[in-house]
């Protein structure tokens, strides 16, 4: 089972990493009624923050994400909003699906949950990095800024007309004769 098919497959809602109950039916090789069936039959075991019904506006939401789905047609689609399963909801949807299919999707899954996480620990280092790397080069800026007003100053006064400069060395003729 390919991880970025799966990884794909991981969407944000309400704060969670979840997957759709149809996508898990497919990747589970069921029909997705018997999945919800399952689901139903074992509610006790999914609590809010390991499953929940979508309401229609983050249903069509994510319908719009989710470019396999096709245009509406008559009976293309659920009347019931899909339920989605959190990383937690889907390691208990193992112990009601049974199979070795069931234990090697379970195993992909998690793992797919795990590189994700990792991606976006990864993620906010380098953002971290990023904003140290800025305020570094702020800083810098300030100071270069600071170092070309003062070369600006300088060559503003060499270069005007009014500046007058006493000349460096000897003229001719003014030399002390009073040797």
């Amino acid at each position: 089972m390919e991880l970025e098919i799966i990884q794909s497959r991981i969407y944000q809602v309400r704060g969670y990493r979840v997957m759709l109950d149809f996508h898990l039916a497919e990747l589970y090789e069921v029909e997705n009624r018997a999945l919800k069936q399952a689901v139903r039959r074992n509610i006790d075991r999914f609590p809010p923050d390991f499953m929940f019904e979508l309401s229609r506006e983050e249903y069509n939401s994510l319908r719009s994400q989710i470019v396999t789905l096709k245009e509406n047609g008559r009976g293309k689609y659920s009347k019931y909003n899909p339920y989605v399963f959190t990383e937690q909801g889907v390691a208990m949807l193992s112990s009601i699906l049974r199979g070795k299919k069931a234990v090697a999707v379970n195993i992909a899954i998690m793992r797919a949950f795990v590189m994700l996480r990792q991606h976006l620990a990864d993620y906010k280092d380098l953002k971290d990095d990023f904003k140290e790397l800025r305020e570094q080069i702020k800083e810098l800026e300030g100071e270069m800024n600071i170092k070309f007003k003062d070369i600006h100053e300088a060559l503003k006064y060499l270069l005007s007309p009014k500046a007058k400069r006493k000349p460096i060395g000897y003229k001719k003729g003014t030399e002390n004769s009073s040797d």
